[in-house]
């Protein structure tokens, strides 16, 4: 894909447009980071410019977490200025989260898609599960575990998150839920862990594919296309205001229940992908 001519060029670009629009309003919807609409947004517009299929789930994955920094960033200092954080525990899972990026960018060197397809699912119909049946009096202990718990929950975050191409949010928020914590609380602290989780994934990525690149397309670094996510980052941010405006015309109940759909649809895609 390294000799791609002018006009597929633009093609990528309009497709990469077009996942900015989607993402971005589905994002704004759902209150989501937007690594889980941007990964099967990509996955599929990567497959119209024709990305060999063996990197393109790795392609959607790398170029989400590079996306989601920027959002990741601004969500934790606003987050953190309003002093909802927890910043202890925060602290307590900073390396052992990106100790489990690292993992999961170097599996991502050698692993095969389906793998990646396989996490999304479970972690996708997991969240799905939740929202769509998940009630306030479902918890599993009465707050987070102390150590080894904590540690063996960052890493388990950090390998999750940098396989699925998200943030942690879902995974940081399902945890946080299931331990008795409030939503509030749960929602500050993943973004905390979406910075954590996005930089490093990121470069990790970039390694990991680094060897791939005559396969790739052009201005990609390794997994991370490059003018993926300088087109789907501007889009997603200026679309996304459009669907949080949706979203409060929207009981909270429809949301829960819509996007729950839109997880367990998504996560049945890779499934019968890999049919």
């Amino acid at each position: 894909m390294a000799g791609m001519d002018p006009m597929h060029f633009l093609e990528l670009a309009g497709v990469l447009l077009a996942a900015g629009v989607v993402s971005g309003l589905l994002a704004g919807l759902f209150g989501v980071g937007g690594g889980a609409v941007i990964v099967p947004v990509l996955f599929q517009l990567f497959g119209v410019i024709g990305v060999p299929d063996a990197l393109r789930m790795q392609l959607a994955v790398g170029t989400s977490l590079a996306v989601i920094i920027p959002t990741s960033i601004r969500s934790f200092m606003t987050h953190r200025a309003r002093g909802a954080v927890d910043e202890e525990l925060l602290k307590a899972w900073a390396l052992p989260v990106i100790g489990g990026v690292i993992l999961g960018s170097w599996l991502a060197s050698f692993a095969p898609s389906a793998v990646f397809k396989l996490v999304f699912v479970f972690v996708a119909w997991a969240t799905a599960i939740k929202l769509g049946f998940g009630k306030a009096s479902w918890t599993i202990a009465q707050d987070i575990p102390k150590e080894p718990g904590r540690s063996i929950i960052g890493v388990v975050t950090g390998l999750l998150s940098a396989l699925m191409g998200i943030g942690g949010g879902s995974i940081v928020n399902l945890v946080m839920s299931f331990c008795n914590r409030p939503i509030h609380q749960s929602v500050a602290t993943s973004s905390g862990v979406g910075v954590l989780i996005s930089i490093p994934g990121a470069i990790g990525f970039m390694a990991a594919g680094w060897s791939k690149m005559g396969e790739l397309p052009p201005l990609s670094i390794g997994y991370v296309s490059l003018i993926g996510a300088a087109l789907i980052m501007p889009t997603s941010v200026y679309v996304a205001p459009i669907g949080a405006r949706l979203a409060h015309r929207l009981p909270k109940r429809t949301l829960e229940i819509v996007f729950a759909l839109f997880l367990a649809l998504m996560g049945l895609r890779f499934l019968v992908s890999l049919i």
